[in-house]
C-alpha cells in the first residue's frame, strides 16, 4: 500500500496564507492593574499570616501544646499558595505583548500594559508589536532586459498576530529578512533598470510602483507568521561595476544627443527668424543661392562648439 503524498507546507484560502501550525491569537483571560494590585495586597495577608501561623504552631508542636501541628500545617498551606499565585503577576511595558502558555498550550496574548494577572501556572513570551525596520543586504541581479545591477530595499514591519510569529515560524525576524530578499530579487527580476518599453515600468523611473509591487509581494511572503508590511522602499539602485562604465558613456551620449538636438531646433529657429526679419525690412534681397550660403553661415555660428572667427569678403559670392 502506497504511502499518503504529504499535505502542503503553506496554502492560501480566501488571500489568508495557512501552514501546517494553523493557529491564530485571542486574547488571554487577564485583568489589569487595578485588580491585579488587590490581589497582591491579599496575598502578601495572606503570606504574611502563613508566616505569623507557621512560626507559632512549630513553637507550639515543640512544647508539646495542643493545635500546635494544625497551625503548622495550616501555615505551611498558606505559604505555598501566594508562592504559587505570585506567578500569575506579570509586567508588560507600552509596545510589548505576552504569550502565555500552559504547559505547552497556548492559551492566548496578553495586550494589557502595566501590572497585568494573568492564570496561573502559565509562561509567556515577550513579543514586541512596536514598528521595526531593517535594510536589506545589496544583491545583485539581472534586471529584465539581462542587465546586472546591486539593488537593496529598507522594510518597514511590525508584528500583526503574536501567536503566528512564536509558533508558526522558528524566527520571525530572520524570516522575514530572507523573504524580503527574496522578494527584492524576484521583483527586479521583471523590469529593466532604465528605458522601459510600452507598458513596463523601470526601476529608475518608476520607484513609486515598484515599491509598491515589492511591498504586496513581501507582504504575501511574510502573512503566514503574522506580520504585518508598513513599506518598502527601495534604498539603493545602481548598475554592477562591471557595466557602469559602459552605461555611464551610453547615457553621457543620450544626454549629448538631447542637447544637439535642442541646440540646432533652436538655431534654426533663430535662423527662419532672421531671414523672414532681412525680408521684411527689406534690408538685402537676397536669391535662393544667397539664402543658403547666409542659412549655412548662420547655422555654423550657431551650432559651432567653439568660437567662429569672422572672415571679411571683399569680393563677389559670383566671381
Amino acid at each position: 500500500m502506497s504511502a499518503a503524498p504529504h499535505a502542503p507546507i503553506a496554502q492560501q484560502e480566501s488571500g489568508v496564507v495557512k501552514g501546517r501550525v494553523d493557529i491564530a491569537e485571542r486574547p488571554a483571560i487577564s485583568a489589569g492593574s487595578g485588580a491585579a494590585f488587590l490581589v497582591l495586597l491579599l496575598l502578601l495577608g495572606i503570606f504574611g499570616l502563613s508566616i505569623a501561623a507557621f512560626i507559632t504552631g512549630a513553637i507550639a508542636a515543640d512544647q508539646g501544646e495542643p493545635g500546635g501541628v494544625s497551625r503548622l500545617v495550616v501555615g505551611s498551606v498558606g505559604l505555598a499558595i501566594p508562592l504559587l499565585l505570585f506567578s500569575s503577576f506579570v509586567i508588560v511595558a507600552p509596545g510589548q505583548t505576552s504569550v502565555r502558555q500552559f504547559f505547552g498550550r497556548y492559551v492566548g496574548t496578553v495586550r494589557r500594559t502595566g501590572l497585568v494577572l494573568v492564570p496561573p501556572l502559565t509562561s509567556g513570551k515577550k513579543v514586541s508589536i512596536k514598528v521595526h525596520n531593517f535594510e536589506t543586504n545589496e544583491i545583485k541581479v539581472n534586471d529584465l532586459d539581462g542587465n546586472p545591477v546591486e539593488i537593496a530595499a529598507i522594510v518597514v514591519w511590525q508584528v500583526a498576530d503574536t501567536a503566528r510569529a512564536v509558533f508558526a515560524v522558528e524566527e520571525y525576524e530572520a524570516f522575514i529578512k530572507a523573504q524580503a530578499e527574496s522578494a527584492l530579487r524576484h521583483v527586479a527580476t521583471t523590469h529593466p533598470y532604465d528605458e522601459p518599453g510600452p507598458g513596463e515600468t523601470s526601476l529608475r523611473g518608476g520607484t513609486d510602483l515598484v515599491s509598491a509591487e515589492l511591498a504586496e509581494e513581501v507582504a504575501a511572503r511574510v502573512a503566514i507568521a503574522g506580520l504585518e508590511i508598513i513599506e518598502v522602499r527601495i534604498s539603493s539602485l545602481a548598475y554592477a561595476p562591471e557595466i557602469a562604465q559602459a552605461m555611464l558613456q551610453r547615457q553621457q551620449a543620450g544626454a549629448v544627443i538631447a542637447a544637439r538636438e535642442q541646440i540646432v531646433e533652436g538655431a534654426v529657429t533663430m535662423v527662419d527668424q532672421a531671414l523672414k526679419r532681412l525680408e521684411a525690412d527689406d534690408i538685402v534681397s537676397m536669391d535662393d543661392e544667397r539664402r543658403a550660403q547666409m542659412v549655412s553661415n548662420l547655422l555654423v555660428v550657431l551650432c559651432s562648439d567653439q568660437r567662429t572667427q569672422p572672415v571679411v569678403n571683399t569680393g563677389s559670392l559670383y566671381a
